[in-house]
């Protein structure tokens, strides 16, 4: 029911992180991926070696970057059936410190760039029959975060347009789904929060306390599962799934763990 052959499949953040573990995984089970990526330099290629994955630069909060991305998957393949929105950043800010362009910055890449990549696939989806668009949420999400309300924000938005969309859209076999995921581990938001913090350990001991499985576990979610509840959705065995959320955060936003 995973079986992915003869699918195209677009994936945005793709050469770190949750969208590398996609791509990876999509191409394995059978789907011809472009990548698009901010950074998309040659040494990129090598992630990838021996897979069916084109990776291009792509700058998601551009509608021209996106457009191209779309029409080359098109033009190649003669056809789109999966697209996963997943280019993102974080800021970890209170409102009073928040500049307009750092405002700008979070919402046009986290909301702006999955209207934008749905503007432009849509169309192809359809002609292909119907499909699948994924977009990486956040547990923030489902519910507000404190530390970070402007990622929140953005994240929340996500979840709207994710359901609009999937009600817009059931009549033409398009399903749109979300992943919440959260506290995940070896991707650029994760190490970059990590390398800025005074104490890198102190500091991702409080992140995988903060999930009670994380904690029983005694580590991070990985990118790979992220990947795998993805390919879940993507797939045949998705077929009557839309408008959800699965929530990848070892229960972080199920409420107030028990004491100790």
């Amino acid at each position: 029911m995973n079986s992915l052959a003869g699918r195209v499949a677009i994936v945005t953040g793709g050469t770190s992180g949750i969208g590398r573990a996609t791509a990876l995984l999509l191409a394995r089970s059978g789907a011809r991926v472009f990548v698009g990526d901010l950074r998309a330099d040659a040494d990129r290629e090598s992630l990838f070696a021996g897979l069916p994955i084109r990776v291009e630069q792509c700058d998601v909060r551009q509608e021209a970057d996106v457009a191209r991305l779309v029409t080359l998957a098109v033009q190649q393949e003669k056809r789109l059936d999966i697209v996963v929105s997943n280019a993102g950043i974080g800021l970890v800010k209170q409102i009073p410190e928040v500049t307009e362009a750092e405002w700008n910055a979070v919402l046009d890449t986290n909301f702006k760039a999955t209207f934008l990549l749905a503007r432009q696939a849509i169309p192809h989806l359809r002609t292909s029959g119907g499909g699948s668009i994924v977009v990486t949420a956040s547990n923030a999400g489902l519910l507000p975060r404190a530390h970070d309300p402007v990622y929140s924000t953005s994240k929340l938005a996500v979840m709207g347009l994710v359901k609009s969309l999937a009600l817009c859209h059931a009549r033409d076999r398009i399903r749109v789904n979300a992943v919440c995921p959260g506290p995940v581990g070896d991707t650029g938001m994760m190490n970059a929060d990590l390398a800025a913090a005074a104490d890198p350990v102190a500091t991702a001991e409080r992140f995988i306390a903060a999930s009670p499985l994380a904690r029983a576990y005694g580590r991070m979610i990985t990118p790979e599962e992220v990947a795998q509840a993805i390919l879940y959705l993507v797939s045949d065995a998705a077929a009557m799934v839309t408008g959800t959320a699965i929530a990848i955060d070892g229960g972080k936003s199920l409420g107030v763990p028990p004491a100790e």
